[in-house]
């Protein structure tokens, strides 16, 4: 199911949305839109009225007053009594956004350049949500799909009808975890953990994006959010939890070549071509080639140093955090070998989790 601020029919308004905080606010939005309009119509009739009415060409004669208590009561209580109306709902909404009490699931959402990283609490299960939109149909190589920028690998997939509630932080720069249809939007700072929270009512494909200019690839960081039946969501965490044993398991064996090959490929698409474009070549000065990379090629134990540990100074992120043994020995064994590298170096898991916990 598409999300309702997807249709033509909403992108004139705010969209109503799935969560009763999202139908709350949109509520309170048409109560202060009604009352704006009453205002103007009153103030601009008002107006409009006296220009007709009281016209020189009439020959109406302007009067002369000042310091007349009775307008001056009436023009400082109709104010303040508005505001008041507007006031009481408003405080009421913004109490229920900011209570994330008694939540039933947490989940740690950190920000990165130029991706997601959730991380459900408790319950080992976390991962990397990054663009899939094709770099052919950004480059104007082919058609723009449906949902063009705002399709990831790996959706934030949350139960309906429970109380979740988000943490989020931000590994390098200021980001903002953006949905429309759920009501929330919140930035995620390093070094701070800001609080939110939302309960799904309708399952369905729910879409955002960052709200925060946080670099050269920000409208490449979308938020897709998969709501699905309770049952379902409980089926589906079993899973991963599952997926996550067995990779915890494969740090200890040995992997062929072909293995951390196909592995690192998928990893290197998903992670590190944004920057260092597909096929290796980079775009320096900021992001260097690493196809035909001297310094990568010659000197592997570097190599291996700069993605866990990141670069100081410089772009290039630290993924002793973000990515698994498994996945940094395979995308290092990868990079040492395509594009004509041709190392016929290999990195193995157990290597790298030496070294991520010594």
């Amino acid at each position: 199911m598409v999300s309702s601020s997807a249709s033509f029919a909403q992108s004139w308004n705010m969209p109503i949305g799935v969560t009763d905080v999202s139908s709350d606010i949109h509520g309170l939005h048409m109560t202060i839109f009604w009352i704006c309009v009453v205002i103007g119509v009153v103030v601009f009739g008002a107006m409009f009225y006296s220009l007709f009415r009281y016209r020189h060409s009439r020959g109406v004669k302007a009067a002369h007053f000042h310091e007349n208590t009775k307008v001056e009561i009436l023009w400082t209580v109709i104010p303040v009594l508005i505001l008041v109306g507007m006031a009481v709902p408003a405080t009421a909404t913004l109490k229920n956004m900011y209570d994330a009490s008694d939540a039933e699931l947490d989940v740690m959402v950190t920000g990165q350049q130029w991706r997601w990283r959730y991380e459900y609490l408790g319950e080992e299960v976390a991962f990397n949500s990054n663009l899939s939109t094709p770099r052919s149909q950004i480059g104007g190589e082919e058609t723009r799909g449906e949902h063009y920028l705002l399709e990831v690998d790996e959706p934030l997939v949350l139960p309906i009808n429970r109380k979740i509630r988000f943490l989020m932080t931000s590994d390098d720069v200021i980001h903002s975890w953006w949905v429309p249809d759920l009501a929330v939007k919140q930035d995620t700072i390093p070094g701070f953990i800001n609080e939110n929270w939302v309960k799904i009512n309708q399952p369905g494909i729910y879409r955002g994006q960052c709200a925060e200019l946080c670099g050269i690839d920000h409208g490449f960081m979308p938020v897709v959010v998969h709501a699905m039946e309770e049952e379902a969501f409980d089926e589906w965490l079993a899973e991963r939890r599952r997926m996550a044993e067995q990779e915890a398991q494969g740090v200890d064996r040995e992997w062929a070549m072909a293995e951390l090959m196909e592995r690192g490929e998928t990893v290197y698409e998903s992670i590190c071509a944004s920057c260092h474009q597909s096929g290796g070549e980079g775009s320096p000065p900021a992001f260097p080639a690493l196809a035909g990379n001297q310094q990568l090629i010659d000197d592997l134990d570097w190599h291996l140093d700069k993605v866990i540990n990141g670069v100081s100074g410089a772009a290039m992120p630290a993924f002793r955090n973000t990515l698994n043994p498994v996945e940094i020995a395979a995308v290092v064994t990868y990079t040492q070998n395509a594009w004509g590298n041709d190392t016929d170096a290999q990195v193995q898991p157990a290597r790298v989790a030496e070294q991520v916990d010594p």
